[in-house]
């Protein structure tokens, strides 16, 4: 890949051991190329207005939390979250705040590239360890599992299809539609169709590169 098709790329992280590791790794790369590296969150700001950019790694803990930023900086370039933190519910947050991809920090060297090449091509990607965690506490314990049914409507509603689509595909009425997603809902502690699709790819019900329909 050329230099003017190269994946430009920021590093916000305060550890500077860290930092210089990544950037080595990241060198080793033709395809990408580092265009800026911060170690506080409020230099965040002018660097994303100031360089051009595709992905930012970005440390969920800095000299604070980034965790309420992600959702301001997802506007304007593809968050990967870098983290020491192997809590699915601070992945599940970043997600849900727009982050495009969470890796580990101790994998990250195995991992990173994959990720940002996942996210590059539009996918959401976490390392299959942290699916398996996340996917184990987003299933409430003793509501049993989704029914056949169920799940062919979770899989389609993921993939960006309405109700009355669902319903169309399935061969049965909008409101039964209806009735399986608010028992999904329910059954998986979820608010929102957001976490019916991030739940939909750590499960397997469709795969990452399997695109939703905006």
């Amino acid at each position: 890949m050329s230099p003017a098709t190269s994946t430009r790329v920021i590093i916000a992280d305060d550890h500077a051991l860290f930092r210089q590791g990544l950037k080595a790794m990241l060198r080793l790369e033709p395809s990408i190329a580092i265009v800026a590296e911060v170690e506080r969150v409020a230099e965040l700001a002018p660097v994303l207005t100031g360089k051009h950019a595709d992905v930012l790694l970005l440390d969920l803990q800095m000299d604070r939390s980034t965790l309420t930023d992600i959702e301001g900086f997802a506007r304007r370039i593809r968050v990967v979250v870098v983290t020491a933190s192997e809590q699915p519910g601070e992945a599940m947050a970043a997600l849900r705040a727009g982050a495009r991809a969470v890796v580990l920090k101790r994998f990250a060297l195995e991992t990173l590239i994959d990720a940002m090449q996942a996210v590059m091509q539009g996918h959401v990607w976490m390392p299959p360890a942290l699916q398996a965690r996340l996917t184990a506490e987003l299933v409430t314990p003793g509501t049993g599992p989704l029914s056949a049914r169920e799940r062919e409507i979770v899989r389609l509603a993921a993939l960006g299809l309405r109700n009355g689509e669902i319903a169309d595909r399935l061969a049965i009425t909008e409101a039964t539609v209806k009735s399986h997603l608010n028992n999904v809902f329910q059954k998986l502690g979820m608010r929102d169709r957001l976490e019916l699709v991030r739940y939909a790819i750590q499960t397997g019900l469709i795969g990452l590169d399997e695109k939703a329909r905006p």
